[in-house]
């Protein structure tokens, strides 16, 4: 199990797109994937509801616990998207 804490850099924050990207990436992966606001309730990954209701604006901190066979494989493509805004140009 790997757990890590991410900020989010893109100007509009973890909104429906982003959620919506982020959740094509960890469903290519069979390991558990779980993110929540820092030092919060972790939920579900794969799910856009649970993404959402994080309302994780710009500069927000989650958490994101991966846990399975490929974790190391999602939690370096999740990173990255995170990392390159989602793919959006700021």
């Amino acid at each position: 199990m790997r757990c890590v804490d991410l900020r989010i850099v893109n100007k509009l924050g973890l909104h429906a797109r982003a959620s919506s990207k982020f959740i094509q990436v960890a469903r290519q992966f069979r390991c558990n994937i779980e993110i929540g606001v820092r030092d919060g309730e972790l939920v579900d990954a794969k799910g856009i509801l649970n993404l959402l209701t994080l309302a994780a604006g710009k500069g927000t901190v989650l958490t994101l616990r991966v846990n399975g066979e490929d974790e190391e494989d999602a939690l370096e493509a999740l990173k990255s998207i995170i990392a390159d805004r989602f793919g959006e140009a700021e």
